[in-house]
């Protein structure tokens, strides 16, 4: 057993993608089997993947047990062929081509992520059911002390002026890593206190992964 903290964590912001690699196949497997002809990534390249299995569409991965032609996607098992159809997992992976440092961050809160339910009463029962209908989305919201001068924020404001998404990377002490992919959104207005501060909220497309 062991215990995180975010005493000495780090965050980033990804900068560009590559371009798209062609992803024929992702085999239902632990962990899966990426096919991708010529993608020239390496282990432990964080690549966002695009495809329609929902729990991969737009989501960071790191690339494992890199071959020529293929890669594993480390932490996954998609084994269950329900959620993950035979032979429909075609797409494209992006590798994430540098980060920026986010700097003077004051706190971190995730938003959504729960299970949902929807509960129904046929009329001959007495009492309700909950039936599982999926997660709801989710978000994080960093707190910054505001800053204009500093490049982050800069990239953040102008990824949120046309509704870019971005990458966010936080690093715990002891080399754990957690990604977010989605839209960015920074307010333009700071929060005036007694310490200014600055609030972006990253809204998740794809699902939260951490290695």
């Amino acid at each position: 057993m062991s215990y995180n903290t975010l005493i000495g964590a780090q965050f980033f912001l990804s900068t560009t993608l590559e371009a798209a690699k062609t992803i024929t196949a992702i085999s239902n497997a632990a962990p899966p089997v990426v096919s991708s002809t010529a993608h020239g990534y390496a282990n432990n390249d964080e690549v966002v993947i695009f495809n329609n299995w929902d729990d991969f569409n737009e989501s960071v991965v790191r690339a494992s047990a890199v071959a020529a032609n293929a890669f594993s996607i480390a932490g996954y098992d998609s084994t269950n062929t329900d959620f993950y159809p035979v032979a429909s997992a075609v797409g494209t992976a992006q590798k994430i081509a540098g980060w920026t440092s986010i700097g003077q961050v004051l706190g971190v809160t995730p938003s959504g992520g729960e299970a949902s339910f929807e509960e129904v009463k046929p009329f001959d029962r007495r009492n309700a059911v909950k039936l599982f209908t999926g997660f709801s989305g989710a978000s994080l919201e960093l707190t910054l002390g505001w800053d204009r001068s500093r490049a982050d924020q800069q990239a953040m404001q102008a990824a949120s002026r046309i509704g870019g998404k971005k990458a966010i990377k936080f690093v715990l002490p002891g080399g754990i890593y957690g990604y977010a992919y989605g839209t960015v959104s920074a307010s333009s207005l700071p929060v005036f206190e007694s310490v200014m501060k600055q609030k972006v909220v990253i809204t998740m497309a794809g699902a939260f992964t951490s290695f």
